[in-house]
């Protein structure tokens, strides 16, 4: 059986948004309907700052395991210091049918699921967009929050004044706009610090690998929805939990956000609703235009695997 293998340069070049985006609708309504995933395994690598993680589901067409891994001074190497293989098995055989690399396709992978969430979740009128954080990620959170709602500003907030000032420039180049007039595209983009950045936004969305809230409950607006991207293992919060008390929780799935994720610090009694119930009719999204909403991406191993076939699937016809 021949194992068909797309490499990181390959996939690099097949990914986009609308991929990313139609591929976790699939993945998030497998999971309330005939997908099935696994505990999460996180593999620190003790002595070196070396950490992988490995997460793995099955649907009706196949078996998936994900490996993540994160190796600080990879960019000696001229490689990323974060990576991710796809492995994609035969659901006859339990063979390797593929492997997938998707290093770079993991940002819009992760943007993807907050993309999601905003166009489910987020108020229409929805028009001050403000990403905290100030790492790469950012870039992929604002592009893909952009294909579903039409904002007017976006405020690129961090702990650091000068790093928001670089990320909110080359946020400008990206999404067409100029410093010279602050958006040729209608668009004004600038940095600002957290706290204000929060208290002016319509959507919150967190990109950040914090181990303590940077963000206040009282800061966020009646009718704002903030998407929480950062926490995907044990010890990192990014919200207060007094946040948890104000807004109607979401997530990609209910047990493994209150095990490694942004609810592992929620009351356990706090209800949460998998955003796949609210994309299939079996559970409300936003109740009025007052409500907060938040959601909770840990990430989960059936939208790795749609990702991963998707990008097969745009492999093979450009190969004829």
């Amino acid at each position: 059986m021949t194992i068909r293998v797309v490499d990181e340069a390959v996939s690099r070049e097949l990914v986009d948004e609308a991929l990313a985006l139609e591929s976790a609708r699939e993945a998030f309504i497998a999971a309330v309907t005939d997908g099935t995933v696994y505990p999460v395994v996180v593999a620190p690598m003790t002595g070196i700052g070396h950490r992988f993680t490995v997460k793995s589901g099955s649907s009706g067409t196949s078996a998936v395991i994900k490996i993540g891994s994160y190796w600080p001074g990879n960019d000696v190497h001229g490689l990323s210091n974060h990576g991710s293989s796809v492995i994609l098995l035969h659901p006859e055989t339990g063979r390797i049918r593929a492997v997938v690399e998707a290093a770079a396709g993991n940002g819009f992978r992760t943007a993807a699921a907050d993309a999601l969430a905003v166009q489910t979740l987020a108020r229409e009128d929805a028009r001050v967009l403000t990403v905290v954080g100030t790492g790469h990620q950012a870039l992929y959170e604002a592009r893909a929050a952009f294909r579903v709602r039409d904002f007017e500003r976006v405020l690129v907030a961090g702990r650091r004044p000068v790093a928001a000032e670089a990320r909110a420039a080359e946020l400008r180049e990206v999404l067409g706009t100029s410093a010279a007039d602050g958006g040729t595209v209608g668009v004004t983009i600038e940095a600002t610090s957290i706290e204000a950045g929060v208290r002016r936004a319509d959507v919150v969305v967190t990109a950040t690998n914090a181990k303590s809230p940077v963000i206040e409950a009282d800061w966020v607006r009646p009718g704002t929805h903030v998407s929480a991207m950062g926490a995907d293992g044990s010890g990192k919060q990014e919200l207060a939990a007094g946040l948890y008390e104000r807004g109607a929780l979401f997530c990609d799935l209910p047990d493994q956000a209150r095990a490694i994720g942004e609810f592992s610090h929620a009351a356990p009694e706090a209800p949460v609703t998998a955003l796949g119930a609210v994309l299939t009719g079996a559970a409300p999204g936003r109740a009025d235009a007052e409500q907060i909403t938040v959601f909770d991406s840990s990430g989960f191993a059936l939208q790795d695997l749609a990702f991963a076939e998707a990008i097969l699937q745009r492999a093979g016809d450009s190969t004829g």
